[in-house]
């Protein structure tokens, strides 16, 4: 059955500032879809609205989660997250003095997902092996490349079926930034997820991507329905290779 969210004139902001100015956006069941652009063009204030963090102003926010449509509109996030979609954030946000698996276990948010909450975590420590090794270390002592991989599997173990992933690669060595899209890309395929991933790093974003769009002062300047039209946009080649 279907899984997907649909974007239409999305407008958002804070107190008298608009961030968003009348997105459209499409996700469908499967993909792996990209949302490029630098920091402040409203990658983030997107992925909070389909939260249910940020409040939309104007426009729809609709989400089909096993072939039933909602509204996400006026949804608190916990509404949001039992209907399987989970966000892993930007600057991963995990408890530092909790230890790694505490962390795992405060995913295990929905029903659904206590109720294998075991063969969840068993999961999440044969991907992670490193996790598995440090579970009882804290996880504000790790370094950042294993906090990623920590806040990827307390998200994995909410047992979602829309992953949404703000900037994945903020604050990691090179090595790590194409670990991370590796390991992103390999989970999609395993456990059939839908992702959306905002990403400042176009050339590691493309190569998990099916497809994408970029973002300039809120406003979707360019969709590109393949992989191969977003590397050849002469938009994307200004803004990323300085063409």
């Amino acid at each position: 059955m279907a899984d997907g969210i649909r974007i239409q004139g999305l407008c958002a902001g804070y107190g008298p500032v608009q961030v968003l100015d009348h997105i459209d956006l499409a996700l469908n069941e499967g993909e792996t879809v990209t949302l490029l652009g630098a920091n402040g063009n409203g990658k983030s204030t997107l992925m909070k609205c389909i939260m249910g963090i940020c409040p939309a102003r104007e426009g729809r926010i609709v989400a089909t989660v096993g072939g039933v449509d909602h509204d996400l509109a006026g949804m608190a996030p916990e509404e949001v997250v039992e209907l399987g979609i989970v966000l892993v954030p930007e600057g991963r946000r995990l408890f530092p003095r909790l230890t790694v698996e505490e962390n795992l276990l405060l995913g295990a948010y929905r029903p659904l997902a206590r109720a294998e909450l075991a063969r969840n975590l068993a999961y999440c420590f044969e991907t992670f092996p490193v996790l598995a090794a440090r579970r009882k270390q804290l996880a504000g002592s790790m370094s950042g490349g294993e906090q990623q991989m920590l806040t990827l599997a307390r998200a994995l173990m909410t047992r979602p079926h829309i992953l949404l992933i703000d900037e994945p690669s903020v604050g990691l060595s090179p090595l790590l930034v194409s670990r991370t899209i590796d390991k992103i890309g390999e989970l999609k395929r395993d456990r059939g997820l839908t992702v959306l991933m905002a990403e400042q790093n176009f050339h590691q974003a493309i190569r998990i991507a099916d497809r994408g769009y970029v973002i300039v002062h809120g406003k979707i300047e360019y969709e590109g329905r393949s992989r191969d039209e977003l590397a050849n946009n002469e938009l994307i080649h200004k803004l990323y290779m300085g063409l």
